[in-house]
């Protein structure tokens, strides 16, 4: 009989490895899934570089805008964090039970600025009632999709805090992420446009016009969490090092600011 339980028990442990949840075998050597805010796309880049630099496997980043991301989650997408560049889509997806509450923070926060291509010699200051339709010209106003994109409804909320919405809302150029608004400015397809203040950072081939009252717009703040759907071991532990000092720093290296 114990000569049977042997053999049993190492047919089964040659077994073990091919009979391995398939979503095991899919992490092997590869860190933890993050779905990122497309305005995030180099500060979260470096933030896995930072990471894997201490010897652990690098995450693997997607990036999209906060929208299509809470709806590739809420379709069952797989993944391990999600950072969105506003609460609106954390709060939906939390409200759907697909986030662990207790990890929910704020990570950084960023800034509203209104762009020209980097030939341009569009001059305005930003103030209630500023010229912004006549800057226009023949042309149209680029910005994310104002009832979706989160830089999109920062923006129609600094529109119409200044009282300039109505004059330029039949004028927009609505895209389906921040950077698609930010490259239609640097290819000079429109006069301006309205991004991140890091966005324009990161692209040479636009200048900044003027910066947002940050009281003509709720707070931008990037809330991440651990999705309930997450296996990966190192989810918790890639989350607190973004959360860490060191983490932090390398996120405000590229312009975003602290929360």
């Amino acid at each position: 009989m114990t000569n049977l339980v042997t053999k049993l028990l190492l047919a089964l442990a040659m077994l073990l490895p091919f009979g391995a949840p398939a979503h095991a075998r899919a992490m092997e050597g590869r860190g933890p899934a993050v779905l990122a805010a497309s305005s995030l796309q180099e500060a979260i880049n470096a933030a896995a570089d930072g990471w894997a630099a201490e010897g652990h496997a690098r995450p693997v980043i997607s990036l999209a805008s906060s929208a299509a991301l809470a709806r590739q989650i809420e379709a069952g997408a797989p993944a391990d964090i999600f950072i969105s560049a506003d609460a609106q889509w954390m709060d939906e997806i939390s409200a759907k039970g697909l986030t662990f509450p207790a990890s929910r923070r704020d990570l950084v926060g960023n800034r509203l600025v209104l762009i020209a291509p980097a030939a341009s010699r569009v001059r305005l200051s930003i103030t209630r009632g500023f010229p912004l339709a006549a800057a226009l010209g023949e042309g149209r106003l680029a910005s994310g999709a104002t009832t979706s994109v989160p830089a999109g409804i920062y923006a129609k909320q600094a529109l119409t805090a200044l009282g300039v919405w109505d004059a330029v809302a039949g004028r927009l150029a609505e895209t389906e992420n921040v950077r698609a608004a930010l490259a239609l400015v640097k290819h000079g397809e429109v006069p301006l446009g309205i991004v991140y203040a890091t966005d324009a950072r990161a692209e040479p081939g636009v200048r900044i016009v003027g910066v947002f009252p940050e009281s003509s717009h709720k707070p931008i703040r990037y809330p991440l969490a651990v999705l309930t759907a997450s296996r990966h071991p190192d989810a918790a532990a890639f989350e607190r090092f973004l959360l860490s000092a060191k983490g932090r720093a390398i996120l405000l290296r590229f312009g975003f600011v602290g929360v």
